[in-house]
Formats: structure tokens, C-alpha cells, sequence
């Protein structure tokens, strides 16, 4: 595409850093690693996005904490410095309220834009051209496959981010069941598969709270509805060069 604007999740970019020995080699690493992102896309524009703090759906997780699986433990003593770093030097923007997620997905616009993230759930959710920068693989994804992978993810859920979705189901099962629906029939496939589990009341109770915590918002009225905050128009920086002698 010309004129590529590539759309960058920057919260996992300080995870693959922040495990350098120091601080200089994490920032140098990180540069090359931005850097090939614009070459593999052909981006000469970018906006990035970090998240900031608890997003609404802590808030919104009421069966189980949201990410309550994870580890929990003191980060190493670079990371602020690298998320300050991105900040500072290359313009990443964080809202309250929102994760990275949601706003590369806000923000995409798949004549215009390209996702760089190595997140499953942005990757797959979003129809369009995506790199993820964590395998170095450019993946394109139409909007049909985009419908089944939130209702995959609505059926089986997500144990990482501790979404429980339908007991006992898993990707072969959810897999199966979508196949051979058009997107249009999924919604109220997965409904009644809610009502069928859980019955009448708490099974519509828990669709909707798993459909907040999986799904990504993917526009301003998402965001108002949601967060009750109005999006601004998307800062877009250039390109700037590299000083490849200091690229690790």
C-alpha cells in the first residue's frame, strides 16, 4: 500500500526488551526492531499505543478477575524506562481506560493502515494486512475469518486473560460449530449456546460479559459507549531515520 501507516501495539515491544542486559543495548534493540516494522510494511507513517493502567474491563469482569491468571512480580527496573522512551522519543500515546489493543483496532483502517502487534486477539479481530513483529510474519486476514475468531473466542475463551467462556470448549469443538456458519448466524449460534449451558437469564449474563472482555473496540462509538470518553483524530508521526551503527 502506498503511504502506509503502521499502527503499532507497543505494550509487547517492552517485553521483548526489558530482558537486555542494559538499558543502552534495550533502547538500541528497540529501535531496529521499529525500524524493520516500517521496512516490512512499507510504513513511511506511524502512531503508537501503549496501555495505560486497568482498562474497563476489570470493571466489567465479574464471573472471574480480568487476567487474573497472570504472574504478578515486580518488573524489571528498565521497563518504566523503556515505555518512558517510547513515549518521549517516539510519540506513543496511551488513554485511560483503553488498552494498546483496543487502539491500534480503533484506529485501523485496512485500506490506509497495517497492525503491528504479535497479539492473537488484535491479529485475528481485525480484517485487513497485519505484521506481527514478534514471528516477523506478515498475515491477511478477511472479515469473515475475522467474525469467526471472536466467536471462537466467545465459545471457548481465553485462559491467559481469565475469560472463561463454555465449560469443556475447546478449539476443535468452537471450530467445528462455526464452519459451517456464514457471520451473520454466529451471534445467535453462540447465544443460544449460552442459554443451552447456563440457562435462560445467566446464560444472556454471561454472554454479554464475555463478549466486553474479548471483544476489541473498534471505533469511537465503541470507546464512548464503553469508556465514555470522546476520541480525538489519531496523531500520525513520520518515519524518521536510523542510525544503523547503533542498531543491535
Amino acid at each position: 500500500m502506498k503511504d502506509t501507516i503502521a499502527l503499532i501495539d507497543g505494550d509487547s515491544l517492552i517485553y521483548f526488551e526489558m530482558g537486555k542486559p542494559t538499558l543502552e543495548e534495550a533502547l538500541n534493540s528497540l529501535d531496529g526492531r521499529l525500524h524493520q516494522m516500517f521496512e516490512m510494511t512499507h510504513a513511511t507513517k506511524y502512531a503508537g499505543f501503549l496501555t495505560a493502567g486497568k482498562c474497563f474491563r476489570y470493571a466489567a469482569a465479574k464471573t472471574k478477575p480480568y487476567k487474573g491468571n497472570r504472574k504478578k512480580g515486580d518488573k524489571p527496573i528498565i521497563f518504566p524506562a523503556i515505555k518512558e522512551y517510547l513515549k518521549q522519543e517516539w510519540n506513543f500515546i496511551s488513554i485511560p481506560e483503553l488498552e494498546a489493543d483496543d487502539l491500534v483496532s480503533v484506529y485501523h483502517d485496512p485500506l490506509k493502515t497495517v497492525i503491528c502487534s504479535p497479539d492473537k486477539d488484535v491479529l485475528y479481530q481485525n480484517k485487513g494486512i497485519h505484521y506481527n513483529y514478534g514471528k516477523a510474519e506478515t498475515i491477511i486476514v478477511d472479515e469473515t475469518e475475522a467474525m469467526r475468531f471472536l466467536w471462537k473466542q466467545m465459545l471457548m475463551g481465553d485462559s491467559t486473560d481469565g475469560i472463561g467462556g463454555l465449560p469443556k470448549v475447546g478449539p476443535k469443538t468452537s471450530a467445528a460449530w462455526l464452519e459451517p456458519l456464514l457471520p451473520h448466524e454466529m451471534p445467535e449460534f453462540v447465544l443460544n449456546k449460552y442459554i443451552i449451558m447456563f440457562g435462560y437469564a445467566e446464560g444472556i449474563s454471561k454472554f454479554a460479559e464475555t463478549f466486553k472482555l474479548v471483544y476489541m473496540l473498534k471505533s469511537k462509538e465503541d470507546v464512548l459507549r464503553e469508556t465514555g470518553i470522546e476520541l480525538e483524530e489519531l496523531v500520525i508521526n513520520d518515519v524518521k531515520p536510523l542510525n544503523e551503527d547503533e542498531w543491535l
